[in-house]
């Protein structure tokens, strides 16, 4: 058997045998590249205005842009100094209310309310009279059997009739609550 000849080492590099790096490239130099200063990298040149000029980056001494501890903000273009924003006026504009709609409910118990008729402030006085529902449970008990007389309780029971709510004042109908 014919045995390869092993490849040849890179380019630019010594051959070094049981060496740390294995025959791969070496690492890249930092020939050619300004040292890095503490703290400050400058962003690259054309994309930003110079420091110290409005919008600019913060220069060195000031990292982050921010005034020392305890000095006020400087004021900036566009926005007014502090002394202009003591002597400016708060104008308070209120929007006109829409009037409340109250929307009354009438059920089973009398209830508290204006009469539409004599305007007066009533509890309403209720009686019971036979509707639609009465009439349902009237026919289920005859389906069911009890059709003898049975069926005619729920014409005797309030809780299966309908709820009319009248004035006690003028006697007129105000409102009627069905079961159904």
């Amino acid at each position: 058997m014919s045995q390869n000849p092993p490849p040849p080492p890179y380019p630019g590099e010594p051959e070094q045998k049981g060496g740390a790096n294995y025959g791969a490239p070496p690492y890249p130099t930092t020939e050619g590249y300004p040292p890095p200063q503490a703290g400050y990298y400058p962003p690259p040149a054309g994309m930003y205005p110079p420091p110290g000029q409005p919008g600019g980056y913060p220069p060195p001494g000031q990292p982050g842009g921010y005034p020392p501890p305890g000095q006020p903000y400087p004021p900036q273009a566009g926005y007014p100094s502090q002394s202009t924003q003591s002597h400016m006026n708060t104008v308070v504009v209120t929007q006109p209310q829409a009037p409340v709609v109250v929307v009354q409910t009438f059920n089973a118990v009398p209830v508290r309310t204006n009469c539409p008729h004599c305007h007066a402030d009533i509890v309403t006085a209720t009686h019971f009279e036979s509707g639609t529902f009465t009439w349902v449970i009237c026919i289920i008990l005859c389906v069911v059997g009890c059709d003898l007389g049975c069926c005619l309780i729920p014409f005797c029971l309030d809780g299966c009739q309908d709820v009319i709510h009248t004035c006690p004042n003028c006697r007129q109908h105000i409102a009627r609550w069905n079961r159904m």
